[in-house]
Protein backbone atom coordinates (compact mmCIF):
# COMPACT_ATOMS: atom_id res chain seq x y z
CA UNK A 1 0.00 0.00 0.00
CA UNK A 2 1.32 3.53 -0.91
CA UNK A 3 1.63 6.35 1.61
CA UNK A 4 -1.05 8.68 0.35
CA UNK A 5 -3.99 5.57 0.82
CA UNK A 6 -2.22 4.70 4.45
CA UNK A 7 -2.47 8.32 4.99
CA UNK A 8 -6.19 8.48 4.05
CA UNK A 9 -7.05 5.15 5.86
CA UNK A 10 -5.08 6.41 9.62
CA UNK A 11 -6.73 9.67 9.18
CA UNK A 12 -10.50 7.86 8.59
CA UNK A 13 -9.25 5.28 11.65
CA UNK A 14 -8.88 8.60 13.90
CA UNK A 15 -12.16 10.15 12.80
CA UNK A 16 -13.96 6.68 13.44
CA UNK A 17 -12.57 6.51 17.03
CA UNK A 18 -13.36 10.18 17.39
CA UNK A 19 -16.47 10.15 16.45
CA UNK A 20 -17.05 6.96 18.96
CA UNK A 21 -15.76 8.93 21.95
CA UNK A 22 -17.84 12.22 21.19
CA UNK A 23 -21.48 9.70 20.64
CA UNK A 24 -20.42 7.61 23.96
CA UNK A 25 -20.26 11.11 25.67
CA UNK A 26 -24.05 12.02 24.62
CA UNK A 27 -24.93 8.77 25.55
CA UNK A 28 -23.81 9.33 28.96
CA UNK A 29 -24.58 13.47 29.27
CA UNK A 30 -27.27 12.22 32.74
CA UNK A 31 -23.29 10.46 34.28
CA UNK A 32 -20.53 11.67 32.62
CA UNK A 33 -18.76 9.72 34.94
CA UNK A 34 -19.55 6.66 33.38
CA UNK A 35 -17.87 7.67 29.61
CA UNK A 36 -14.76 9.18 31.75
CA UNK A 37 -11.20 7.03 31.68
CA UNK A 38 -10.16 6.63 35.38
CA UNK A 39 -7.48 8.08 36.91
CA UNK A 40 -4.57 6.26 38.20
CA UNK A 41 -4.61 8.74 41.45
CA UNK A 42 -8.00 8.22 41.97
CA UNK A 43 -7.72 4.15 42.30
CA UNK A 44 -4.80 4.66 43.91
CA UNK A 45 -6.78 6.67 46.76
CA UNK A 46 -9.43 4.32 46.82
CA UNK A 47 -7.02 0.79 47.42
CA UNK A 48 -4.04 2.38 49.45
CA UNK A 49 -1.62 -0.14 48.37
CA UNK A 50 1.47 -0.85 50.58
CA UNK A 51 4.08 -1.36 48.44
CA UNK A 52 5.56 -1.52 44.97
CA UNK A 53 6.73 -4.32 42.91
CA UNK A 54 8.59 -4.32 39.16
CA UNK A 55 6.97 -6.98 37.33
CA UNK A 56 9.18 -6.30 34.25
CA UNK A 57 8.28 -6.92 30.91
CA UNK A 58 4.83 -8.70 30.09
CA UNK A 59 2.44 -9.34 27.46
CA UNK A 60 -0.90 -8.05 28.92
CA UNK A 61 -4.30 -8.31 28.03
CA UNK A 62 -5.47 -4.68 26.33
CA UNK A 63 -9.02 -5.05 28.24
CA UNK A 64 -8.05 -5.12 31.25
CA UNK A 65 -6.05 -1.63 30.55
CA UNK A 66 -8.63 0.61 32.76
CA UNK A 67 -7.25 3.90 33.08
CA UNK A 68 -4.53 6.45 32.57
CA UNK A 69 -1.60 8.28 35.00
CA UNK A 70 -2.19 11.48 33.62
CA UNK A 71 -4.08 11.25 30.01
CA UNK A 72 -7.15 10.30 31.30
CA UNK A 73 -9.07 13.91 30.18
CA UNK A 74 -8.05 13.16 26.68
CA UNK A 75 -9.51 9.68 25.77
CA UNK A 76 -12.72 8.52 26.99
CA UNK A 77 -13.68 5.18 29.24
CA UNK A 78 -12.94 2.86 26.00
CA UNK A 79 -9.49 4.85 25.29
CA UNK A 80 -11.30 6.76 21.86
CA UNK A 81 -9.69 10.05 21.54
CA UNK A 82 -11.88 12.76 23.00
CA UNK A 83 -10.13 15.68 20.97
CA UNK A 84 -8.51 16.26 17.58
CA UNK A 85 -5.41 17.55 19.02
CA UNK A 86 -4.64 13.97 19.21
CA UNK A 87 -5.06 13.80 15.71
CA UNK A 88 -1.32 13.71 14.45
CA UNK A 89 -0.07 11.55 17.04
CA UNK A 90 -2.62 9.20 17.24
CA UNK A 91 -2.01 8.97 13.34
CA UNK A 92 1.51 8.50 13.58
CA UNK A 93 1.01 5.38 15.92
CA UNK A 94 -1.52 3.80 13.76
CA UNK A 95 0.29 4.41 10.26
CA UNK A 96 2.81 1.97 12.32
CA UNK A 97 0.17 -0.44 12.67
CA UNK A 98 -0.68 -0.34 8.67
CA UNK A 99 2.73 -1.10 7.92
CA UNK A 100 3.50 -3.74 10.73
CA UNK A 101 6.35 -1.24 12.33
CA UNK A 102 7.32 -2.45 16.15
CA UNK A 103 7.10 -0.24 18.66
CA UNK A 104 8.32 0.26 22.03
CA UNK A 105 6.78 -1.17 25.03
CA UNK A 106 4.19 0.82 27.19
CA UNK A 107 4.94 1.50 30.63
CA UNK A 108 1.81 0.41 32.99
CA UNK A 109 0.68 0.10 36.67
CA UNK A 110 -0.93 -2.93 37.89
CA UNK A 111 -3.29 -2.39 40.47
CA UNK A 112 -6.55 -4.36 42.09
CA UNK A 113 -5.90 -6.85 38.66
CA UNK A 114 -6.34 -4.09 36.37
CA UNK A 115 -3.68 -1.74 34.90
CA UNK A 116 -2.89 2.36 34.22
CA UNK A 117 -1.12 3.47 31.68
CA UNK A 118 2.25 5.54 33.10
CA UNK A 119 3.35 5.61 29.33
CA UNK A 120 2.18 5.55 26.09
CA UNK A 121 -1.92 6.38 26.08
CA UNK A 122 -1.90 6.57 22.12
CA UNK A 123 -0.46 2.92 21.61
CA UNK A 124 -3.26 1.67 23.69
CA UNK A 125 -5.87 3.96 21.87
CA UNK A 126 -5.04 2.89 18.72
CA UNK A 127 -5.00 -0.93 19.78
CA UNK A 128 -8.59 -0.78 21.34
CA UNK A 129 -9.41 0.77 18.28
CA UNK A 130 -7.96 -1.92 15.91
CA UNK A 131 -9.18 -4.57 18.23
CA UNK A 132 -5.53 -5.79 19.23
CA UNK A 133 -5.98 -8.39 22.43
CA UNK A 134 -2.71 -7.88 24.09
CA UNK A 135 0.19 -5.35 24.36
CA UNK A 136 3.87 -5.43 25.15
CA UNK A 137 4.24 -3.64 28.42
CA UNK A 138 6.73 -2.72 31.20
CA UNK A 139 4.73 -3.18 34.77
CA UNK A 140 5.20 -1.82 37.97
CA UNK A 141 2.56 -3.71 40.15
CA UNK A 142 1.42 -2.27 43.25
CA UNK A 143 0.16 -4.98 45.79
CA UNK A 144 -3.44 -4.48 47.07
CA UNK A 145 -5.94 -7.54 48.29
CA UNK A 146 -8.85 -5.74 46.16
CA UNK A 147 -9.41 -7.41 43.23
CA UNK A 148 -11.10 -4.70 40.59
CA UNK A 149 -13.37 -6.26 38.07
CA UNK A 150 -12.86 -5.49 34.08
CA UNK A 151 -14.84 -2.78 32.84
CA UNK A 152 -16.04 -1.44 36.14
CA UNK A 153 -16.81 2.22 36.25
CA UNK A 154 -15.04 4.86 39.54
CA UNK A 155 -18.45 4.02 40.76
CA UNK A 156 -18.40 0.14 40.39
CA UNK A 157 -14.83 0.07 41.45
CA UNK A 158 -16.17 2.27 45.04
CA UNK A 159 -18.88 -0.22 45.52
CA UNK A 160 -16.25 -3.45 45.39
CA UNK A 161 -13.86 -1.49 47.80
CA UNK A 162 -16.96 -0.88 50.15
CA UNK A 163 -18.25 -4.93 49.92
CA UNK A 164 -14.58 -5.99 50.43
CA UNK A 165 -13.74 -3.34 53.73
CA UNK A 166 -17.41 -5.06 54.92
CA UNK A 167 -16.38 -8.36 54.41
CA UNK A 168 -13.12 -8.14 56.03
CA UNK A 169 -14.70 -5.79 58.99
CA UNK A 170 -17.41 -9.29 59.55
CA UNK A 171 -14.48 -11.39 59.21
CA UNK A 172 -12.48 -10.08 61.84
CA UNK A 173 -15.10 -8.48 64.46
CA UNK A 174 -17.70 -11.54 63.79
CA UNK A 175 -19.97 -8.44 63.93
CA UNK A 176 -23.09 -10.41 62.15
CA UNK A 177 -23.63 -13.16 64.62
CA UNK A 178 -22.70 -10.99 67.83
CA UNK A 179 -25.69 -8.18 66.58
CA UNK A 180 -27.34 -10.14 64.31
CA UNK A 181 -27.18 -7.40 62.33
CA UNK A 182 -26.07 -7.99 58.32
CA UNK A 183 -26.93 -4.36 57.23
CA UNK A 184 -24.29 -2.21 58.18
CA UNK A 185 -23.90 -0.66 54.87
CA UNK A 186 -21.80 2.54 53.76
CA UNK A 187 -21.76 3.95 50.25
CA UNK A 188 -17.93 5.00 50.84
CA UNK A 189 -14.91 3.29 51.76
CA UNK A 190 -13.25 4.37 54.75
CA UNK A 191 -16.10 4.21 56.92
CA UNK A 192 -15.55 0.39 58.26
CA UNK A 193 -12.35 1.74 60.07
CA UNK A 194 -14.35 5.13 61.92
CA UNK A 195 -17.05 2.01 63.29
CA UNK A 196 -14.14 -0.11 64.42
CA UNK A 197 -12.44 2.74 66.37
CA UNK A 198 -15.91 3.90 67.91
CA UNK A 199 -16.32 0.86 69.33
CA UNK A 200 -12.35 0.70 70.75
CA UNK A 201 -13.23 3.61 72.35
CA UNK A 202 -16.63 2.45 73.93
CA UNK A 203 -14.25 -0.22 75.29
CA UNK A 204 -11.87 2.25 76.56
CA UNK A 205 -14.95 3.81 78.46
CA UNK A 206 -16.37 1.13 79.50
CA UNK A 207 -13.07 -0.71 81.03
CA UNK A 208 -12.47 2.84 83.14
CA UNK A 209 -15.60 1.59 85.42
CA UNK A 210 -14.51 -1.94 85.88
CA UNK A 211 -11.79 -3.78 87.46
CA UNK A 212 -11.42 -6.38 84.78
CA UNK A 213 -11.47 -6.04 81.51
CA UNK A 214 -14.59 -6.76 78.95
CA UNK A 215 -14.22 -8.91 76.54
CA UNK A 216 -14.54 -7.43 72.98
CA UNK A 217 -17.46 -9.24 71.84
CA UNK A 218 -19.55 -7.33 74.97
CA UNK A 219 -18.19 -4.19 73.57
CA UNK A 220 -19.76 -4.70 70.20
CA UNK A 221 -22.88 -5.55 71.67
CA UNK A 222 -22.83 -2.58 74.01
CA UNK A 223 -21.40 0.16 71.19
CA UNK A 224 -24.78 -1.40 69.09
CA UNK A 225 -26.88 -1.34 71.71
CA UNK A 226 -26.62 1.83 72.93
CA UNK A 227 -24.39 3.84 70.76
CA UNK A 228 -25.70 2.98 66.93
CA UNK A 229 -29.00 1.95 67.52
CA UNK A 230 -30.08 5.27 69.35
CA UNK A 231 -28.64 7.29 67.15
CA UNK A 232 -30.50 5.27 63.96
CA UNK A 233 -33.54 5.62 65.71
CA UNK A 234 -32.91 10.04 66.35
CA UNK A 235 -32.24 9.55 62.35
CA UNK A 236 -35.70 8.16 61.65
CA UNK A 237 -37.69 9.58 64.44
CA UNK A 238 -36.51 13.26 62.56
CA UNK A 239 -36.78 11.54 58.91
CA UNK A 240 -32.94 12.76 58.18
CA UNK A 241 -33.00 10.31 55.11
CA UNK A 242 -35.22 12.07 52.94
CA UNK A 243 -32.20 14.75 53.06
CA UNK A 244 -29.48 12.84 51.80
CA UNK A 245 -30.45 10.74 48.74
CA UNK A 246 -28.33 8.09 48.13
CA UNK A 247 -26.51 7.78 51.54
CA UNK A 248 -27.14 4.81 53.75
CA UNK A 249 -28.36 4.88 57.87
CA UNK A 250 -25.13 3.99 58.14
CA UNK A 251 -23.44 6.89 56.38
CA UNK A 252 -25.63 9.36 58.49
CA UNK A 253 -24.83 7.38 61.82
CA UNK A 254 -20.80 8.47 61.01
CA UNK A 255 -21.83 12.12 59.96
CA UNK A 256 -24.09 12.87 63.08
CA UNK A 257 -22.01 11.62 65.78
CA UNK A 258 -19.12 13.37 64.50
CA UNK A 259 -21.76 16.50 63.87
CA UNK A 260 -22.88 16.24 67.61
CA UNK A 261 -18.95 15.48 69.27
CA UNK A 262 -18.19 19.22 67.20
CA UNK A 263 -21.21 21.32 68.78
CA UNK A 264 -20.32 19.74 72.21
CA UNK A 265 -17.05 20.52 71.73
CA UNK A 266 -18.43 24.32 70.93
CA UNK A 267 -21.13 24.40 73.44
CA UNK A 268 -20.57 21.66 76.07
CA UNK A 269 -22.11 18.53 76.95
CA UNK A 270 -25.41 19.20 77.21
CA UNK A 271 -25.88 19.17 73.71
CA UNK A 272 -28.43 16.38 73.62
CA UNK A 273 -28.74 14.08 70.29
CA UNK A 274 -31.92 15.21 69.33
CA UNK A 275 -30.61 18.90 69.06
CA UNK A 276 -27.48 17.61 66.80
CA UNK A 277 -30.44 16.20 64.51
CA UNK A 278 -32.39 19.31 64.08
CA UNK A 279 -29.72 21.29 64.06
CA UNK A 280 -27.92 19.06 61.22
CA UNK A 281 -30.95 19.24 59.29
CA UNK A 282 -30.89 22.89 59.30
CA UNK A 283 -27.84 22.78 58.64
CA UNK A 284 -27.63 20.77 55.44
CA UNK A 285 -30.87 22.71 54.23
CA UNK A 286 -28.50 25.90 54.26
CA UNK A 287 -25.83 24.57 52.69
CA UNK A 288 -28.41 22.87 49.84
CA UNK A 289 -29.96 26.48 49.66
CA UNK A 290 -26.19 27.92 48.86
CA UNK A 291 -25.04 25.40 46.71
CA UNK A 292 -28.26 26.39 44.35
CA UNK A 293 -27.89 30.17 44.49
CA UNK A 294 -24.46 29.70 43.40
CA UNK A 295 -25.19 27.58 40.65
CA UNK A 296 -27.73 30.17 39.95
CA UNK A 297 -25.37 32.71 39.58
CA UNK A 298 -23.16 30.78 37.42
CA UNK A 299 -25.92 30.75 35.34
CA UNK A 300 -26.49 34.14 34.85
CA UNK A 301 -23.06 34.76 34.21
CA UNK A 302 -22.39 32.08 31.53
CA UNK A 303 -25.65 33.61 30.25
CA UNK A 304 -24.15 37.32 30.44
CA UNK A 305 -21.10 35.98 28.83
CA UNK A 306 -22.96 34.30 25.90
CA UNK A 307 -24.20 37.86 25.30
CA UNK A 308 -21.26 39.80 25.18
Amino acid sequence: MDLPYLSTQTSEDFSKAHTKALFNEIQHLLNPEEATLISFSDIKKLLKPRNEVYKGMQVVPVKLIAGSEGRYKDFDNNFFPKSNFLKNRWERIDMAHLQNVALPPISLYELGGLYFVRDGNHRVSVAKSRGVETIDAEVVSLQSEVKLKPGSSLEDMIAQVVAYEKRVFYAETNFGDITDCWVLDFSTPGKYDVVYNHIIVHKYYINMGISEDIPFEDAVLSWYQTVYLPVIRTIETHHIMRHFKGLTKSDLYVFLIKYWDELKQKFGNAVSLDEAAEDFKKDNRKRLGTRILNWIARQKMRKNLLNL
